[in-house]
């Protein structure tokens, strides 16, 4: 496997009044292309500061981010805007849709700002909303459907367009386990049928369970990494 994502001695440090607050000190970490990589931690650990530092959406205090060799933590708003519209999918745990759209026009918005034509936006849309099983409610809104129908538009947004790095942000927070696991199916099986590098980041240990690697994150520090080797093995035979 080929790094797709390198992060080097990366430090994020807030200030708070007169009080500095260290989120992540010294990060080192490289994430395999094709890879179901999960990143663990309990509230305040700064497992939502290294995904937003990854994504893009935080610049560090100090370190680098490469993602597929370009510098995301040198590049302006502008340009990291671009590179993650060409690049990026997310998964939010609350959904994120637009309450007055529906299920089709959510998953085909990312389409509009990649400049694809109205006619295969909605091909496309429509073709990943069959893929999560939702082709009987491309005309429903958010309010119209239940909690693990909105994640499956959510996720079939976050797909469209097949970008080559998904970020997931506690993807299963407001599901019950059974849909947690229908949904972390999903998600995993899309991810390795079209060689897609997933990133969870979860306070959920059962969530854990469907990475190839678990990133446990302390006080802003990598305590540990854990290498699932049913995954690993799964992945081979699919491969």
């Amino acid at each position: 496997m080929n790094n797709i994502i390198q992060i080097k001695n990366l430090r994020k440090v807030y200030r708070m009044g007169n009080e500095r607050v260290v989120a992540l000190d010294n990060i080192n970490l490289d994430i395999n292309k094709g890879e179901c990589c999960c990143i663990l931690g309990t509230s305040g650990s700064g497992k939502s500061t290294l995904l937003n530092m990854i994504a893009g959406l935080e610049k560090p205090t100090k370190g680098q981010i490469s993602i597929k060799g370009n510098r995301i933590d040198k590049m302006n708003e502008k340009q990291v805007t671009k590179f993650r519209q060409q690049n990026v999918g997310f998964v939010f745990q609350s959904y994120n849709l637009l309450p007055n759209l529906t299920a089709l026009e959510n998953v085909a918005m990312p389409m509009i700002f990649a400049g694809i034509s109205k006619k295969k936006r909605e091909k496309e849309a429509k073709k990943m909303l069959a893929a999560v099983g939702l082709e009987d409610r491309l005309h429903h809104r958010p309010s119209q459907m239940s909690g693990g129908q909105q994640q499956r538009v959510s996720i079939a947004r976050a797909f469209v367009g097949t970008p080559e790095i998904v970020f997931a942000d506690e993807p299963t927070g407001n599901l019950d386990t059974k849909t947690t696991m229908e949904v972390m199916e999903l998600i995993t099986k899309i991810t390795q049928k079209n060689n897609q590098t997933l990133i969870i980041v979860t306070h959920d240990v059962e969530t854990s369970v469907y990475a190839n690697r678990v990133i446990h994150v302390r006080d802003g520090l990598i305590e540990k990494i854990d290498v699932n080797e049913k995954n690993e093995i799964e992945i081979k035979q699919e491969a």
